[in-house]
């Protein structure tokens, strides 16, 4: 009976190592990289100026439409949507648009992009790169795969356009 006891504590000790030896370790995860979804074009409203609030100063711009292009799917942008946009005590502002696109073969896609616009104070350069994260609600069918991976925004705008608006560009991470 000794040797029995032995002989299975010598086997629990061993067999840890054992199958640390035979179990190769995981390969590294792929960096990953970034393919255009789309460049839209989103005309504005006039801001509607909220005021004070105890988070800090609010407005709201309307989404007046639009349209995007890229390499799997183009539309319009429909004219409801919003910009919530909520200036913070340090100098940023955070952005909440929600939105929806008509894709050109009739889809409606639920579009909310959050980011931050953070201005550099005087004399300090150029302000950061306006980067979003957004996330899309889409019906069940051919424009599902929106609604799984990681995607990135970014904001600026496009000096032949006269009417006020944004130039939103969506990529996302394979």
């Amino acid at each position: 009976m000794r040797k029995s006891m032995i002989l299975a504590a010598s086997l629990l000790v061993a067999t840890p190592a054992l199958a640390q030896e035979e179990t190769p370790p995981p390969a590294p995860a792929p960096e990953p990289g970034l393919e255009l979804l789309y460049r839209s074009v989103v005309t504005l409203g006039e801001a509607i100026q909220v005021g004070e609030t105890p988070r800090g100063v609010r407005r709201i711009i309307p989404i007046t439409g639009g349209t995007f292009e890229g390499p799997r799917m183009r539309g319009e942008i429909l004219p409801m949507g919003w910009d919530w946009q909520l200036d913070r005590s340090d100098g940023c502002s955070d952005i909440v648009a929600d939105y929806f696109l008509r894709t050109d073969d009739g889809v409606i896609i639920n579009v909310v992009n959050t980011g931050a616009l953070c201005m550099p104070a005087p004399g300090e350069g150029a302000p950061d790169p306006i980067r979003t994260s957004p996330a899309f609600e889409v019906p069940l069918g051919d424009y599902e795969w929106l609604t799984r991976g990681g995607y990135i925004g970014t904001l600026g705008f496009d000096p032949s356009v006269a009417e006020p608006h944004v130039v939103i560009t969506i990529y996302r991470a394979n």
